[in-house]
């Protein structure tokens, strides 16, 4: 398979780890848009949220508790952060295994830009 968040999920490909368990994996960013930006992942492959089945939704619910998680480990949940999971091509989507975005640790505006 040539999916890099697959190969960063199997120890193929070196990150920079914050949290990681027997289904999910958090690294940073290579490419941050912000001075904290963490990508939380499920290390079973599903190249966007359309191809998550339903009995699915429990990985999605620890994809959002991990963020927290991570969050307050990073010391952002007090100052605010942003969680964001884009789909598909128009939705922003560059890698195509899912994937959450944290954002932290600066003001972030919105709209973003």
């Amino acid at each position: 398979m040539e999916c890099i968040f697959c190969k960063v999920a199997n120890k193929e490909i070196p990150a920079k780890v914050v949290f990681e368990n027997e289904r999910l994996i958090a690294f940073h960013d290579l490419f941050p848009q912000a001075p904290t930006h963490v990508l939380v992942i499920p290390k079973a492959h599903f190249n966007t949220l359309n191809h998550v089945p339903p009995e699915q939704a429990p990985l999605l619910g620890e994809l959002m508790s991990t963020a927290t998680h991570i969050a307050k480990e990073l010391g952002i949940d007090e100052s605010g952060y942003r969680v964001v999971m884009n789909c598909n091509a128009d939705g922003g989507q560059s890698v195509y295994h899912i994937h959450l975005h944290l954002l932290g640790g600066r003001h972030l505006a919105w709209p973003p830009g």
